[in-house]
């Protein structure tokens, strides 16, 4: 058995883009709804809890599709459930076109956009990862797939909040640029080889290509220990920028507000991208302590949220964004690291999409918090502070993990 780094390049050095524009364009219709939500609130007159139960409406459809996405491209491929991912995703932004006034339609487009993400997020990280190996590069899988997930999550906020700010019909023309890049990037997509497809058609067993270092039994005990406590600050710092701060803070920008939502939830995600190059340092710390050390990050962008949600000082609001991105970027690659780390090639879909699943628990935290506020008259200030406790509680049990399992 020989691993990618000593066998030569079987596809070539770029051939991940494909797949990677595939990614961002799913990426790009999650995250796209967001800065529209303060337009939703006072055009349809919804509470800020409705609005925000409205956002997080996505992991009812991403959940399962997830589990059953990772799963099934284990069996048939990864291009092929991606494929599907973009039709799906295509589907849900005209529904979300046509629920102008209507918030059934806006729940309806919302739940497939979270199936779009959920069929390309777990299937489309790992057919990312086997495309870095088969062109000899297997350390770059987790940072491209974060790279391209991110990309779609900053462009699909700022074009959105940018045309539903200056352009007419906001309602409609918010999602035409997303059906354009869902066109765009289908060809490539579709063009794109799927390595693990091939090697079973030619009878080998794709499996092969990576030495496996975990034994599988001990997968279920590390997600258990491990991976439930972080996973779901991955995106639990990321929907507190897009959805949380932006709605605390946009009546501070009079008539344009729908520009600034854009702005601060657009700059959560490309802060994440800029954070990228930190990669090369965290690849340096030893198997297990990338985990807790990411933490750090959260609980510095929870703490800088919870300034800016006190004094609702629209450049606050923007550092804050900008701290939560970061943490987003570094958690997100160190999840997928970890995951690509411990688990059995032949279960890789499943196990990213099962660490999905836990990452995407995070984006209930700004319904839960607001659903609390509005129970127990707590502050939007206090609330985050309280989530900060509960992040250091996670951060100190990951180092104690890592001791124990080490």
């Amino acid at each position: 058995m020989t691993t990618q780094a000593s066998a030569p390049p079987v596809v070539a050095r770029r051939a991940w883009l494909g797949a990677g524009l595939a990614l961002a364009a799913v990426g790009w219709g999650a995250n796209q709804f967001a800065p529209l939500i303060v337009m939703y609130e006072a055009r349809l007159g919804l509470s800020a809890a409705v609005v925000d139960a409205m956002f997080a409406f996505y992991a009812l459809g991403l959940v399962p599709a997830l589990l059953a996405g990772g799963r099934l491209s284990d069996r048939i491929g990864r291009r092929a459930v991606v494929r599907s991912a973009l039709l799906v995703s295509f589907l849900a932004t005209c529904l979300l076109m046509a629920g102008g006034d209507q918030a059934l339609l806006l729940y309806a487009g919302r739940f497939l956009a979270g199936a779009a993400s959920g069929l390309a997020f777990g299937a489309g990280a790992a057919w990312i990862k086997e495309l870095s190996a088969d062109a000899g590069d297997i350390a770059a899988g987790p940072r491209r797939a974060t790279i391209a997930m991110t990309a779609g999550f900053a462009a699909g906020p700022l074009v959105a909040g940018a045309c539903a700010q200056w352009l007419p019909s906001p309602e409609v023309t918010a999602y035409l640029p997303h059906l354009a890049v869902l066109i765009a990037v289908a060809g490539p997509a579709w063009r794109t080889p799927d390595p693990g497809r091939i090697d079973a058609r030619n009878g080998a067993d794709p499996t092969t290509r990576v030495t496996d270092t975990s034994p599988q039994s001990g997968l279920a005990r590390h997600f258990v220990l491990v991976m439930l406590p972080f996973a779901p600050w991955v995106f639990g710092t990321a929907a507190i920028a897009l959805a949380y701060l932006p709605v605390l803070a946009a009546p501070r920008a009079g008539h344009r507000e729908l520009l600034f939502s854009a702005l601060a939830t657009g700059l959560a995600a490309l802060a994440g991208i800029a954070a990228q190059p930190l990669v090369r340092t965290a690849r340096r710390l030893p198997p297990g302590r990338l985990l807790p050390a990411s933490m750090a990050l959260v609980l510095a962008g929870i703490g800088c949220a919870a300034w800016a949600a006190e004094t609702l000082s629209l450049p606050l609001v923007l550092l804050a964004s900008a701290v939560l991105g970061v943490a987003y970027g570094i958690t997100q690659f160190a999840g997928l690291a970890e995951v690509q780390r411990i688990a059995d090639p032949r279960s890789l879909g499943s196990a990213t999409a099962t660490y999905q699943v836990l990452s995407y628990i995070g984006f209930a935290f700004p319904f839960l918090m607001s659903l609390a506020g509005s129970h127990t008259q707590l502050s939007p200030p206090t609330l985050l502070l309280l989530l900060l406790g509960i992040a250091a509680a996670a951060a100190g049990w990951l180092a104690i993990a890592d001791a124990r399992l080490r």
